[in-house]
Formats: structure tokens, sequence, C-alpha cells
């Protein structure tokens, strides 16, 4: 495939994209990645690296072996990420903090447009197709609703196992990599271990997300190549089950205390909505995580927090604009093409 540098920024920036949602608990950088026309290629480009990559390597040469790999594309798209990561994740942070609604609304348009988008590219629908999506659905909303576990394992293999797991969720569409990892009890593990410079740890958690990208992206494309359609409605089922994690309007049933390791739960949750608004009873905002929400109607919102504002037109007005932004680059793919 012949590019030129103005599309390799491009994919740095869809890169950029899929980094700010990745940083979203909740929301899959893989969404981003198939609504913006790169998931096969992405899956296409990481399943290159094998036994035949590194023959060529010796055979051919670098340059040989960097176009096998689809490099310029694949070093585009990660420098995206990392940028994206590096730069935003703090406006990302205080928008969580301060803008749930607005931000969840943003996400939640966007989302619920990309379900469309995949929907269309099912080219047969049937019996099959129709329960695959269905209990794809099913199963995403299951997942959203589960709690984290209580107790943490930080053993080697079991932070080895959380990698390729997370990274698996990371590339699917619908299911969010930090949120498999916060179910999975792997997430104050992961988080010590970047904050305390733990090596062994860090290390140990990169080789089993390399594994797992490695392994998931082989079995992703061979799914593809060969059950695209099946493929593609279980995937569009994980989307619309995934619309429940990323509802703009929340009541917190419990939340995950960092320094204890231990999940809290709030038994009278009449007076509790969102973490802002209960900070100050915990004194301590930065040591807390949400755990478990339930989604309710932003009628019940300003109810059960205090007369807190729901913000429903601004949030319906931002859940136009990602539902808009979804449109405009299905048109422009398409002018492309």
């Amino acid at each position: 495939m012949s590019r030129k540098i103005k599309d390799y920024v491009i994919i740095g920036f869809k890169g950029m994209a899929m980094g700010a949602a990745d940083v979203v608990p909740g929301v899959s950088g893989g969404t981003i990645a198939f609504i913006s026309g790169i998931y096969e290629e992405l899956l296409g480009s990481i399943s290159n690296v094998n036994l035949g990559l590194f023959k060529t390597l010796k055979k051919e040469g670098f340059k040989a072996a960097w176009k096998q790999l689809n490099g310029n594309f694949l070093l585009s798209l990660f420098l995206g990420i990392f940028i994206s990561i590096i730069s935003l994740a703090k406006a990302i942070k205080y928008l969580l903090e301060n803008e749930p609604i607005l931000l969840w609304s943003f996400f939640f348009g966007l989302v619920l447009a990309s379900i469309i988008y995949i929907a269309k590219q099912i080219s047969k629908w049937n019996f099959i197709a129709v329960i695959i999506l269905i209990l794809g659905a099913f199963l995403a909303y299951y997942i959203t609703t589960l709690n984290p576990l209580v107790s943490e394992n930080s053993s080697s293999l079991y932070i080895l196992l959380a990698g390729a797991i997370a990274i698996c969720a990371m590339i699917l569409p619908g299911i969010s990599g930090s949120f498999i990892l916060v179910l999975l009890g792997a997430y104050k593990p992961v988080l010590d271990a970047v904050n305390d410079k733990d090596f062994k740890t860090i290390l140990t958690f990169m080789v089993g997300a390399v594994v797992g990208l490695l392994s998931f992206s082989k079995v992703l494309k061979w799914l593809f190549a060969n059950y695209k359609n099946y493929t593609l409605a279980v995937l569009t089922g994980f989307i619309i089950g995934s619309l429940n994690k990323i509802w703009p309007w929340k009541l917190t049933q419990s939340v995950f205390d960092k320094s204890s390791s231990s999940v809290v739960q709030f038994k009278d949750v009449s007076n509790l909505g969102s973490l802002s608004v209960y900070q100050n009873q915990l004194n301590d905002f930065e040591n807390y995580k949400v755990a478990l929400e339930k989604s309710i109607s932003p009628f019940q919102y300003s109810e059960v927090n205090l007369g807190i504002d729901s913000q429903l037109i601004p949030a319906i007005m931002l859940a136009i604009a990602g539902f808009a932004l979804i449109l405009l680059m299905e048109k422009l793919a398409v002018q492309k093409k």
C-alpha cells in the first residue's frame, strides 16, 4: 500500500484518538480503530510479527522486514497513541472527575454511531448472526455489571496472565482493557509497579501483553478472513452491551479503595451518586476509584444527587456531536475510496 507523509499523519491522529479512548475506563481503543477504518490492517500488521519476519530480517535485511511488518503504519499509529496518553491523560482525568456527564455523553454518542457503522458492514444477516449479536451484547453487559475482585494478586504468573487478558480486551471493540484490569484485581499492583518503578512487575505485565496481543490478533485476523459477518455481528453485540458502562448518568454502588485493596460498598445509596458528590465524605478523592455503578435516568439523577444538575441539554448536544463525528468520518472514508 503506497502512502504519503500526509497519510501517516492522519494515521497518527487516529492513534491519538485510540489513546484518548484507552485512557477512559469503559471505552475501548479497539472501537476507535474500527470506526476509523484501520482495525483489520492493525490486526494484520500485528500478526505479521512471527518467525517468518525474523527469517526475512536475517536473509533480506531490515528494510524488507520493516516492509513486511508494515512498520511505517505501526510506528505512526503507536506514536499517536503514546503522544495522546502522555498529553491527554491529565485532561481526560480532569474531565472524568469534574465533568463526567459531559464526557460520557460525548463518548456515548460516538459509540452509538459506531454500532450503526459496524452493523452496516455486515453483508448478510441471518438467524445465526442475530443470535451471535444478542449473545455478544448480553456478555458485554454482564461484564459491565461485575464487581471487581476484593483481593488483589501480585504474583508474577497472575500479572502475566492479567497483561495478556487486558491487552486482548483493549483491541477488542466494546471492551475496555483498563476496566478488565480492575475486574481481575490487577489494577492496583500494576499501578503501584509504575509508581514505584518496579521494573520486574512492569516487564512481566508487558511480556503478558505482547504474548496476548500477538496471539489474539492472529485469532481475530483468522475470524475476519473466514467468518467476517459473524465476527462483525459479535463485535456489534459487544459494543451494544458496553453502552451500559458509558451511560452518562450513574448511581455509585461501590468504590475501590486503592490503599486497602478493598471494595467499599454503600448500603444507603439514596444520596450517593457520582464520585464527585461524595468525595468530601471520603476525604481522599485520589485514593478511591469507582468500582460499580448503576445506570439511572437523567431525571432520577438530580433526585439522588442532592439536587445536582443532570446537565441534560448540554449532554444531549455533546452526544449528538459524538454521533455526528462518526458520520463525518464515515463520509470522508467513502469519499477517499
